[in-house]
């Protein structure tokens, strides 16, 4: 029997991360996988960054990233070249990651070619079509689509049971951000100038990202009305935030605040920086979605800067709290934890509720499994 032909997609750095542990993983097995990483480029400098973080090298960059793309456009674009790479490769089955218009557009060309897809981080939920967007539509049409369902929890299974997915497509395997996490070696300080040359030995760090399209506008303004009465009012505080590159999302922060004290606006930090600030921070606030299940693996509570999450694993295990985009809510949730040490503690007590650093082990032999699964059956066929 020959090898599987395997291609793994990316396009963002969140993808990068949680798709890297499973090529490793892929690549132990030579005998068994002929594999090839494609890359969309959907966002170029930040995936590109954490490509060198995993040591991983693209066998195929498509280059889609645009000045100012729309999601029509780079979906269009994206569905296209995809199309063209998998009708050349032919390959045995195509992995996705996550819930981008890059997972979604590749798992829709290789169901037209009759390539099987595997998802990893399936059955995400929000319930809220708009929330986040366009992320909560681009996976519930990936799972409409895709054959080896990879959950990261038991209650992403269910959310995949209850939508008429068969049971024997589900697999609760982990989240692959355990395993990368456990991957990196953090070390003491800091690559970036900007942050290495900050005082915060001694100070409460608060870490803060925002950049959610549903979020744009006044939202991202009333968080950063919180803010700036956080550093007002608490003078052992250091906020800082990583601004991410999307020019709508650096324009309301550096207006806001780019002239605060205490408040620290940074160009977008490598993957080992923005985990070594985590480990250090004493509280994180977020509209991103990795992030929350990120922080728990360091121990740190997470505010969650949105009116609904996918990751209610966070929320339930009590290693965070949806507080939404209201000023006076964000506040009085920060402000709680900053001042109540049993309940701070408490929130930092919970074990990750996401994985142990095994999923690729599972999603790989899985994989394998299937694949094997489906080529006897294909013999049987035959003969």
């Amino acid at each position: 029997m020959s090898r599987h032909r395997i291609i793994t997609v990316v396009g963002t750095r969140p993808e990068v991360i949680k798709m890297a542990p499973v090529i490793r993983e892929i690549e132990r097995f030579p005998e068994l996988f002929e594999h090839t990483l494609v890359t969309t480029a959907q966002h170029r400098e930040m995936l590109d960054q954490s490509l060198e973080v995993f040591g991983l090298r693209p066998d195929l960059d498509l280059g889609l990233m645009q000045q100012n793309q729309g999601l029509a456009e780079f979906a269009s674009r994206a569905l296209t070249l995809m199309s063209n790479v998998l009708r050349k490769f032919k390959p045995d089955a195509l992995l996705v990651q996550g819930d981008t218009t890059t997972i979604m557009t590749s798992a829709l060309a290789a169901f037209y070619q009759g390539i099987q897809v595997g998802h990893i981080e399936a059955g995400l939920r929000s319930f809220d079509r708009l929330n986040p967007f366009p992320e909560e539509v681009n996976r519930r049409i990936a799972s409409c689509i895709v054959d080896m369902h990879f959950a990261p929890t038991e209650q992403a299974r269910l959310n995949l049971l209850r939508e008429g997915v068969p049971t024997e497509r589900t697999f609760v395997t982990g989240n692959t951000i355990v395993d990368a996490l456990e991957s990196i070696s953090l070390g003491d300080g800091f690559d970036d100038q900007s942050l290495a040359a900050m005082s915060l030995k001694g100070r409460r760090v608060l870490l803060v990202t925002a950049h959610r399209r549903e979020n744009h506008g006044q939202p991202l303004r009333s968080i950063c009305q919180a803010l700036k009465i956080l550093a007002k009012t608490f003078e052992d505080v250091e906020i800082v935030c990583p601004v991410h590159l999307n020019p709508t999302v650096r324009t309301i922060l550096q207006e806001e605040l780019g002239n605060t004290k205490r408040i620290h606006l940074t160009q977008p930090l490598s993957y080992v920086d923005a985990m070594r600030l985590m480990k250090g921070c004493y509280l994180v606030l977020t509209d991103s979605g990795g992030i929350q299940e990120e922080a728990p693996s360091f121990r740190k509570p997470v505010l969650v800067l949105r009116n609904v999450t996918e990751r209610p694993e966070l929320i339930e295990a009590n290693a965070g709290e949806l507080v939404g985009t209201d000023t006076s809510r964000i506040v009085d949730a920060a402000t709680r934890l900053l001042t109540d040490r049993r309940e701070y503690d408490l929130m930092c007590a919970v074990e990750n509720p996401f994985g142990d650093g095994h999923a690729a082990e599972r999603i790989v032999q899985l994989l394998a499994r299937q694949l094997l699964k489906g080529y006897r059956e294909r013999a049987s066929d035959v003969f």
